[in-house]
C-alpha cells in the first residue's frame, strides 16, 4: 500500500462486502473474526498459495492455484500464457480467489482478473524477480493479472478461539492412540 487513501479504500471494500454478505457468513465471521484492511496487508504472505477459480467456454468451472501477491490491496499473479487458466480469464474475466492457510483463517474474493499492461507489468514483474530471485527473462510468455474485487472478507479466529481447537484436537488424538 502507497498511503492511508488506499488503506481506507480497501477498508471501504472490506466494510461493503460484509453488509453485503449472508446472514450465515455473517454468524462466522462475527465483527471480533474480521480481518481489517491494516492487518490484512501485515499478515497476507507474498507470495501466497491463492486458489483461483475460472469459467470455461461451456460454462464449467475450474479451480487451480497461483502464487498471489497482495501488492496495493489488490491479489496479483502471473501464470503461462497459453494455459487455460489464462484463455479463461481473458475471455471471461469473472474470478473468484481464496487463501486459506489453516483452520480458523481466511481470504476470499470476487471480481474481475484484469490483464496487467504496460508500467504496472513492468513492477509486477520486477517484484516477482526480487521475491524469486530472477531476471525479466524468466517470465517470458507469461500473463500477468490483477484481481479487480468488488466484494473480499478475511476472517481469522481468536487466540482463545484457535486454542480451544488445537486442545480439542490434542485431545481427540490422545484418545485415538488409547
Amino acid at each position: 500500500m502507497t498511503g492511508t487513501g488506499d488503506v481506507d479504500a480497501l477498508q471501504a471494500l472490506l466494510d461493503r462486502s460484509f453488509t453485503h454478505s449472508s446472514e450465515h457468513l455473517r454468524s462466522i465471521m462475527e465483527p471480533q473474526r474480521r480481518l481489517t484492511a491494516e492487518r490484512l496487508l501485515r499478515e497476507l504472505p507474498c507470495p501466497a498459495v491463492l486458489n483461483i477459480a475460472t469459467v470455461t467456454a461451456r460454462g464449467e468451472p475450474r479451480i487451480s492455484a497461483v502464487d498471489g501477491h497482495f501488492l496495493d490491496g489488490h491479489w496479483r499473479f502471473g501464470t503461462a500464457g497459453e494455459s487455460p487458466k489464462a484463455r479463461q480469464l481473458l475471455a471471461r474475466p469473472a474470478i473468484s480467489a481464496s487463501y486459506t492457510p489453516r483452520d480458523g483463517y481466511g481470504v476470499f474474493c470476487h471480481g474481475r482478473a484484469v490483464p496487467l499492461e504496460g508500467a504496472e507489468r513492468d513492477a509486477v514483474v520486477a517484484h516477482f524477480g526480487e521475491v524469486y530471485g530472477t531476471g525479466p527473462d524468466a517470465w517470458a510468455g507469461a500473463a500477468w493479472f490483477r484481481i479487480d474485487a468488488d466484494w473480499l472478507v478475511g476472517f481469522a479466529m481468536t487466540d482463545e478461539e484457535m486454542a480451544r481447537i488445537e486442545a480439542d484436537r490434542a485431545s481427540r488424538a490422545a484418545a485415538a492412540e488409547s
